[in-house]
């Protein structure tokens, strides 16, 4: 019998050759490896061999190794830190394969996002940068996305286009990923060299003039050394948007040496300039007059900004060195140092009801009147932000018999810097006022923007030391832990602060038969103050992690029982959950002291289900549904009259959400595929007064082989053209997400 959780490695890296287990040939070698890295050494006479020890563990046997990701279905995570494949691992995690992407066409992290029940959107303005800000289960993640499993601190737009797959983490996770995590983290995976030739470029033209250019070439140049290069050039109009544009280009070249071989290094490089018309979509409401609970009635095409006024210009360069080592003891090494650095510069109209006054005489004395010659405000929003990072991760993996349990372990340390600078942004245009139902974006003069000296606005510094252990007590019984110490420390170069911080995840896992588990895990994660430096957040900016004060970390822990089953000879993959993560003492307004204080508690209760994978050879499915209770427990906010929203609804988040994907191939030549997505109503302010509706969105595909290098296909999104709101600044103005759009691609293979 073939006991498959523990026969293959999750973590070899492409293009490495399969590697017979180790099976009982194990030796003390493997404990004093773990206890020179951990500084654990009276662990290393504990360790006794596994072929002198009495244990009666099946015999291992190995048939070679599975792919990490078949199609739709994904068996492992990326990350060593994760010490068993996704079938036992006792958290819910999503992930979105490279297949799955291109077949529904999604070429942003928003465009993925969109489609992943228990994930919502929100939008940066002025204080809050305005780049990717997702919540996941209700939390938000903005600061929580790692790319190849280091953390990517600056808020930006992320492209699909070098992507192997995006995985996301649900729950409180700060012991794989560090501070923050409260909801969960979005590891975006990059594509790397493999040994081979091939080479793959693509045209997409589309509606709205829309057009994508794609290249991905890969060369061998040696039996060990591999070159591979991604290029992307994307433009064109927002569909059902006048004015805001698309503009974005990307170049990731990746040398790798050592392929198939013990000792592995890999050079990468990713550059993505963004230089969009961005678009902040139409006025909303506001504190002083939030009359409307869901945004006005107006032309979707209709542009709020000035045409030739606002720009965005957003760019990163990441350079990332690896070196992996596979060890005789059947253990592994991996470093990683990465380089990067970001640049948001840009100037947004923000549309909004500012001056919406019953006193001005000759203008309707209700602002949302729907009658002509009702105005709206356009104000300046204007930001210089760069950030420097430099972050070096270490981490040693392996097996082991210790006690007659076998152990597959993870540990390592990670330290980092991060700077965030910015510049002071002067000779903005001014705001300005113009009628609700007929805006004119044009005849604005080009900005002439003043540029102060470059300042640091203040530092991060994390070092970290993490342990993984995946302990197998019998064939049915198995049991996960970890815990991660990180000492942080922040500063503004005004105010500083430091803390100590300890979390832990613990799960039990019962597997009744070899394609099936059912588990318990609790897990903690941290918000420490000032963790995202430089950004606004919460409900009231004071209280937000963005201010440094001299508070404790909030501390959130969470609740999950779940169930995981690869069935139809493992091509489908079923999985649901059972979660709560509580927030335990949130960062809110005290009216008394009219400070900030740790008195604040959240909550979120839910459930998720999900499928992934083949139905058939020819049948594949990507579905997944949420439901989410996110109440806030207790808190006061400095808005307004010292409000409580205790009670309240939390914002921007929706109760339910469900996705649905599939395809079917109706000939060897032809696949036809088509989707739907749900996102339920959000309120976007803490009141509970301005929402968002519940809305469907229905997308098809369909792709023909003309021979076996190209293909055709036609992608259809947004089919009923049903208008839609990716999110609202609380309430302020609200983003609108595209409308219908086609887009043809033409795919041309070699190899």
């Amino acid at each position: 019998m073939i006991d498959e959780s523990w026969s293959f490695h999750p973590h070899a890296s492409n293009g490495a050759q399969p590697q017979q287990s180790p099976g009982l040939k194990r030796t003390a070698l493997s404990a004093t490896l773990l206890g020179s890295v951990m500084f654990a050494s009276p662990l290393a006479a504990q360790v006794t061999s596994p072929a002198a020890a009495p244990t009666q563990l099946t015999p291992i046997l190995v048939e070679g190794e599975r792919e990490r990701i078949e199609g739709y279905r994904a068996n492992n995570a990326s990350s060593p830190k994760y010490t068993a494949p996704l079938l036992d691992t006792p958290q819910s995690i999503t992930i979105i394969s490279e297949e799955l992407m291109k077949d529904r066409g999604a070429t942003s992290l928003v465009d993925v996002l969109r489609t992943v029940p228990g994930i919502t959107l929100g939008s940066g303005e002025g204080g809050t940068p305005e780049g990717d800000r997702p919540f996941i289960r209700g939390y938000e993640s903005s600061t929580d996305i790692l790319i190849d499993g280091v953390r990517d601190f600056a808020r930006g737009s992320h492209e699909t286009f070098n992507l192997e797959s995006v995985e996301i983490v649900k729950g409180p996770s700060s012991v794989y990923s560090g501070r923050g995590s409260t909801g969960g983290t979005i590891n975006l995976v990059t594509k790397a060299p493999k040994l081979g030739n091939f080479a793959e470029g693509s045209i997409g033209l589309g509606t709205h003039g829309n057009q994508r250019l794609l290249a991905d070439g890969n060369w061998s140049f040696s039996e060990s050394a591999a070159f591979r290069l991604n290029l992307m050039k994307t433009d064109g109009n927002v569909p059902g948007r006048n004015v805001a544009e698309v503009d974005r280009l990307g170049i990731a070249p990746t040398l790798a040496f050592g392929l198939g071989t013990p000792t592995r290094v890999i050079f990468g490089f990713t550059h993505i300039q963004v230089n969009d018309t961005p678009d902040w979509g139409v006025p909303y409401a506001n504190a002083s007059r939030p009359d409307r609970v869901t945004p006005p009635d107006v032309d979707r095409k209709n542009f709020y900004g000035r045409a030739s006024v606002d720009f965005r210009k957003n760019t990163s360069n990441t350079a990332s060195l690896r070196v992996e080592h596979d060890l005789q003891s059947g253990f592994k090494f991996r470093n990683s140092t990465r380089y990067v650095t970001t640049v948001n510069d840009y100037l947004f109209t923000r549309p909004s009801f500012d001056n919406c006054a019953t006193t001005v005489v000759g203008r309707p004395a209700n602002c949302f009147t729907e009658a002509p010659g009702v105005e709206f405000s356009r104000a300046d929003r204007a930001r210089y932000r760069t950030s420097e990072a430099l972050v070096n991760q270490t981490d040693v993996t392996g097996e082991f018999v210790l006690g007659g349990f076998r152990h597959r372990i993870a540990t390592g340390l990670e330290f980092s810097k991060e700077e965030i600078f910015s510049k002071a942004v002067t000779g903005l245009p001014g705001s300005s006022r113009d009628d609700l139902y007929n805006p004119n974006p044009y005849g604005f003069a080009p900005a002439n923007l003043i540029y102060g000296p470059k300042i640091s606005d203040g530092h991060i510094n994390t070092k970290a030391a993490y342990l993984f252990d995946t302990i197998k007590f019998t064939e049915q019984w198995e049991a996960s832990a970890g815990v991660r110490y990180d000492n942080y420390s922040v500063t503004n170069n005004v105010i500083s602060r430091k803390d100590n911080i300890w979390n832990y995840q613990l799960g039990l896992i019962y597997k009744p038969v070899s394609n099936g588990s059912i588990y318990v895990t609790h897990g903690t994660s941290s918000n420490p103050s000032g963790e995202n430096l430089g950004q606004a957040g919460g409900a009231d900016g004071a209280a937000s992690g963005a201010a440094i004060r001299d508070l404790d970390p909030e501390k959130n822990r969470s609740l999950e029982v779940g169930t995981k089953w690869d069935l139809l000879n493992r091509k489908l993959s079923l999985t649901g959950a059972l979660f709560e993560t509580k927030k335990v003492n949130g960062r809110t307004y005290d009216p008394v002291s009219q400070d900030v204080s740790l008195d604040g508690d959240s909550r979120v209760r839910g459930l998720e289900l999900g499928a992934a994978g083949s139905i058939t050879s020819a049948w594949s499915v990507w579905a997944g549904y949420s439901y989410l209770d996110p109440k806030i427990t207790k808190y006061r906010s400095g808005a307004g009259a010292n409000t409580d929203y205790s009670g309240n609804q939390m914002k921007f988040i929706a109760k339910q959400s469900l996705s649905l994907w599939t395809t079917y191939k109706l000939l060897p030549q032809l696949t036809v595929g088509g989707g739907a997505t749900y996102t339920g109503k959000r309120f976007v302010d803490d009141a509970n007064t301005l929402e968002l509706k519940g809305t469907w969105r229905f997308d098809a595909m369909a792709r023909y082989s003309v021979n076996r290098n190209l293909s055709l296909q036609l992608n259809l999104n947004n089919l009923s053209n049903e208008t839609l709101y990716d999110a609202s600044h609380v309430g302020v103005f609200a983003k609108i997400a595209p409308g219908r759009s086609a887009m043809m691609t033409a795919t041309y293979r070699y190899n």
